[in-house]
């Protein structure tokens, strides 16, 4: 039964969307949902991984076109036939999976499509650098994009909308590579928009920001509206959990910890460079043994990324070595530390861990296609039915398996990235920002897959910027700052606010070996 809070008069609202259908070859995305959007309010968009939200915001975002239904802004009915339609309606959209060109510094991807006919470069990166400073979004205007973390190139995304000055707001997961200040911080930037008379439709899987930054939320499940225009100031955060997933969430407490066994991975005094020819990180060395969960919490742009590469190999070392079930990897290729028991997955999981352009299958046996061949050629029943396996144990929602990948919603992509590197039963993870995207239960089901790995003997590297995953996840945590690590700390033990002050390179910070 749909839960609703108080009537709206229609004419009041910023945003109506009423009976909207949309579906999609084998799937129905959006069955007759319906959604109200005050103005001056933060309004979530709740619900699991294939629940319809994406699909829903990117109706209103005019990527897609619905089957049927209507669309309201401000009382009046439309029909965007592009994204550029729903822009001059006012509408702007911040896509979990970025939406940006590489080769093009911050400034013009930020005002890409929007800029005068005459640029004048200097005043626009200025002009894009005091908005940075403004909302607390700062990035140097004049850098290359593919220079930037994907913590960074989040920041990006939200510039672009609030150059365009859109006045409703959507943001698709936009906290996923903030840190917990970061996310505070965009709780107040969000308020003075709404504030300012815009709207902010915020999708997220995380409750508690959700309470804390919310007005109203509406909640989604199996392409329909459970509840509508709840009021976040009277529903605690459980009952949202269960209309999301249709039952009590179960609630868990940290895990138990391993035994370590013996050291798996082992760095000694590494340092690499980044992507502009600099020291990305230097001299660092750790360990992680069988049996254990050792994280790395930082300020995205901080070298995490980099050392990740690093480790799989896909970015050269400049000093130190790479130990990985005692023998010497650092000179090893990526193809030769898989085969010696590394599974990688990638932050940036369209751009590096699984290629666009390519079939759902396709992507699913890109670890083991040699298995799939006879002679020169992949036997398409073999791959298929691969590929149908994975799909059910990992729980991936997916129509047609021939049909693209990019047609899956980032939680499914996660899901089916995690499931293939994990498939091969490693020995050593490299898993960055492994539950970015995913919905209640979906970061419930990575992470025990996670816990699986360590409980089997494996040594796991988990870098994240959601410092109470971390936190309850991990048996050992680092935190990393300007390429270094600046402390070791006891997640057990250690609090928020202490691991948070390392990870800003506070000199009161003090670590626990």
């Amino acid at each position: 039964m749909t839960q609703t809070s108080s009537p709206t008069d229609e004419s009041q609202l910023a945003v109506q969307l009423s009976q909207v259908w949309k579906t999609f070859p084998g799937v129905v995305a959006n069955a007759g949902v319906e959604l109200s959007v005050r103005p001056r309010t933060i309004h979530a968009l709740l619900g699991e991984n294939g629940a319809g939200k994406s699909t829903l915001m990117n109706i209103l975002a005019g990527v897609y076109r619905p089957d049927s239904g209507e669309l309201k802004i401000q009382g009046r009915s439309r029909q965007f036939r592009n994204p550029a339609d729903a822009l001059l309606a006012g509408i702007g959209m911040v896509h979990q999976e970025f939406r940006l060109i590489p080769s093009f510094s911050v400034a013009e991807n930020v005002v890409l499509g929007s800029a005068p006919s005459v640029i004048k470069t200097r005043q626009i990166e200025a002009e894009v650098a005091a908005m940075g400073d403004k909302f607390g979004l700062r990035v140097d205007p004049a850098q290359p994009l593919w220079q930037l973390s994907m913590g960074e190139r989040q920041k990006v995304e939200i510039l672009k909308v609030l150059w365009r000055d859109a006045r409703v707001l959507i943001l698709d997961e936009p906290t996923t590579v903030l840190t917990p200040g970061e996310v505070d911080e965009l709780g107040e930037i969000l308020r003075r928009m709404a504030d300012d008379g815009r709207c902010i439709i915020f999708i997220s899987h995380k409750l508690h920001e959700v309470s804390g930054i919310c007005d109203e939320a509406t909640v989604l499940r199996q392409g329909k509206t459970v509840a509508s225009s709840l009021d976040m100031t009277t529903t605690a955060p459980t009952e949202l959990a269960r209309l999301m997933v249709g039952a009590s969430p179960t609630t868990s407490d940290r895990p138990e910890a391993a035994t370590p066994g013996v050291p798996l991975l082992e760095l000694k005094e590494l340092s690499a460079r980044g992507d502009r020819g600099v020291d990305a990180f230097s001299d660092v060395s750790f360990q992680i043994s069988s049996g254990e969960i050792v994280g790395i919490a930082g300020v995205a742009g901080n070298g995490q990324r980099e050392l990740a590469d690093v480790i799989a190999g896909l970015r050269p070392s400049t000093r130190g070595s790479l130990i990985m079930n005692d023998a010497d990897v650092t000179a090893a290729s990526p193809q030769q530390r898989f085969l010696s028991g590394l599974c990688y997955i990638p932050e940036d999981r369209l751009g590096v861990g699984l290629a666009p352009r390519l079939s759902i299958t396709d992507n699913a046996i890109l670890r083991v296609y040699r298995r799939q061949r006879r002679g020169p050629f992949i036997v398409a029943e073999k791959a298929l039915s691969y590929c149908k396996g994975l799909v059910e144990r990992f729980g991936v929602r997916s129509g047609d398996l021939n049909g693209p990948i990019a047609a899956l919603s980032g939680g499914n992509l996660q899901r089916l990235l995690v499931g293939r590197e994990l498939d091969s039963q490693p020995s050593v993870v490299v898993a960055a920002q492994p539950t970015r995207g995913l919905d209640v239960q979906g970061v419930k089901a990575i992470q025990d897959l996670l816990l699986e790995r360590r409980n089997a003997g494996a040594a796991v590297l988990m870098i994240s910027e959601d410092l109470d995953e971390l936190l309850t996840l991990t048996d050992r945590l680092l935190v990393m700052e300007g390429g270094t690590i600046r402390g070791e700390f006891d997640p057990r033990t250690a609090s928020r606010q202490e691991v948070g002050l390392a990870m800003l390179a506070d000199t009161n910070a003090t670590s626990q070996p």
